[in-house]
C-alpha cells in the first residue's frame, strides 16, 4: 500500500513539472539609465599650428615661411573664405620675400668684401713684420707707409666683417619671427563684441585727518 502511494505521488510530482513553463528572464533596459559619453570635440588653435609651420619653414630655408603664408592667402581666396582677391596682401608678402633676399644679398657681398680686405691688410702686415717694413709689392698697399694705419685698417674691416656676420643672423631670425606673426594674426579674430561705457563715478583724492573728500570722475569700462 505505501509503495501504491509512493508511485502515485512520485507521478503527479512529475506531471506537474512538466505542466510548468519555465521562468524566462526578460532583457534588462539599460537606455533608461545610459549616460551619453560623447564628449565635444577638442579646441584646435589653427593660428598656432599655422604659425609653427611657417616658423619652422623659415627656419630651413628663408623666405620659405612667407611662401607658406602666402599659400594660406591662396587657399582662402579659392574656398571663397575672404572676398576678394587680396591682390595688396599677396603683394606685400612677395615684397618680403624680395626684401629678404635683396638684404641677404647685399649683406653677403658686404662680407665678403670685408673679409677680403681684412685678410689682404693682414697679409700686409704680416709681409712687412718679415721682410723688416718693406711693402709687398704685389699687394698694392705700398701708399701706407706707416704701419699703424695698416693695424687700423685691418680691425676696421674685422669689425665690419663681424658686424655683417651678426646682421646676417639678425636678418634670419627677423625672417623666421615675420613668418610666424604673420600666420598667427591671420586666424587672430576681432569680432563685433567690442564695446566700452563711459559712466560717473567718485574718486578719493586724500585721507588726511581721516576726511575723505570725493572727487568727481568718469569710468570707462571696456567690454571684450
Amino acid at each position: 500500500m505505501r509503495a501504491l502511494l509512493l508511485s502515485v505521488i512520485v507521478l503527479l510530482t512529475f506531471a506537474t513539472a512538466r505542466a510548468q513553463n519555465p521562468a524566462v528572464k526578460k532583457p534588462v533596459d539599460t537606455t533608461k539609465n545610459r549616460i551619453d559619453t560623447i564628449k565635444p570635440a577638442p579646441y584646435v588653435n589653427q593660428g598656432k599650428i599655422a604659425g609653427r609651420k611657417a616658423f619652422h619653414r623659415s627656419l630651413i630655408f628663408p623666405g620659405l615661411g612667407q611662401v607658406y603664408n602666402y599659400g594660406l592667402v591662396v587657399n582662402d581666396v579659392k574656398s571663397g573664405a575672404t572676398k576678394g582677391n587680396k591682390f595688396g596682401q599677396k603683394l606685400y608678402i612677395i615684397g618680403k620675400i624680395g626684401a629678404i633676399y635683396a638684404g641677404g644679398t647685399l649683406l653677403v657681398m658686404s662680407y665678403m668684401d670685408n673679409n677680403k680686405n681684412y685678410k689682404l691688410f693682414l697679409d700686409e702686415l704680416q709681409y712687412r713684420k718679415l721682410h723688416n717694413n718693406t711693402p709687398d709689392p704685389e699687394n698694392g698697399l705700398s701708399q701706407y707707409t706707416n704701419t699703424d694705419a695698416l693695424v687700423v685698417a685691418k680691425n676696421i674691416f674685422k669689425r665690419n666683417r663681424e658686424v655683417v656676420l651678426l646682421s646676417l643672423v639678425g636678418l634670419y631670425g627677423l625672417n623666421a619671427l615675420d613668418a610666424y606673426v604673420t600666420a598667427r594674426l591671420k586666424y587672430f579674430n576681432v569680432d563685433d563684441n567690442l564695446s566700452f561705457k563711459i559712466s560717473p563715478s567718485l574718486l578719493n583724492s586724500s585721507t588726511m585727518y581721516g576726511y575723505n573728500p570725493a572727487v568727481p570722475a568718469l569710468k570707462l569700462t571696456i567690454k571684450l
